[in-house]
């Protein structure tokens, strides 16, 4: 007795799409950074993904998780160019000018979300995502330390004014940095984001 082979387009509809866990993540990082964590729902997210919740869940957890994991991609990919800008010039001057003129572009770049999602993505939480929030601010926190760290190292280098404030720096220019993120979410441009970083590379207080 002859056996009929198997339809073999029926086969392959029947089959189930291999999941592309970087495009998944990929696209979660487009939804947290436009709506923010808060608003951002799991049926959002799995229509987005391309995936039903429970292969949400198996490959990344809870939707904490998923957002931190995201969090932590964010800063190897879009926010790199930060650590990049302070990491790769000598001086902690130019490392700062750097990082600003780049956040003016990144910020208002078209082809992503505006502002940094570290900033952006999780504020105005309710209570039971409080501990999404300390986890970001912690996260900037970090980056005042490291501001200071440089800072400090400058005005011991001769870098800076010698009576410069490393602490009194490292805000300033954090929440410079932080403004324009909310400036670009506003509608800033470019240009205006660009103005603004000049005129606080202008107050570097030079030796």
């Amino acid at each position: 007795m002859t056996r009929t082979p198997p339809d073999q387009t029926t086969a392959k509809r029947g089959r189930p799409r291999a999941f592309d866990r970087d495009a998944a993540l990929a696209k979660a990082t487009q939804l947290f950074w436009q709506r923010g964590y808060e608003a951002t729902s799991i049926g959002e997210l799995t229509r987005a993904m391309g995936i039903n919740p429970p292969s949400l869940y198996a490959a990344f957890g809870d939707k904490k998780a998923l957002f931190l994991e995201v969090v932590s991609t964010y800063g190897e990919t879009y926010g790199a160019f930060t650590r990049q800008a302070l990491d790769e010039e000598p001086r902690a001057y130019d490392g700062m000018a750097r990082l600003l003129r780049e956040a003016a572009v990144s910020f208002t770049d078209p082809t992503h979300p505006r502002g940094c999602l570290v900033i952006c993505a999780a504020t105005n939480v309710t209570e039971q995502s409080s501990d999404v929030e300390a986890d970001l601010r912690a996260l900037r926190a970090g980056n005042i330390a490291e501001f200071e760290r440089r800072f400090r190292a400058a005005v011991e280098a001769g870098e800076t004014a010698p009576d410069a404030d490393p602490h009194a720096m490292a805000n300033f220019y954090a929440a410079v940095f932080q403004g324009m993120s909310q400036r670009a979410r506003d509608g800033g441009t470019t240009d205006e984001l660009r103005a603004v970083a000049e005129m606080a590379i202008a107050a570097w207080p030079k030796p």
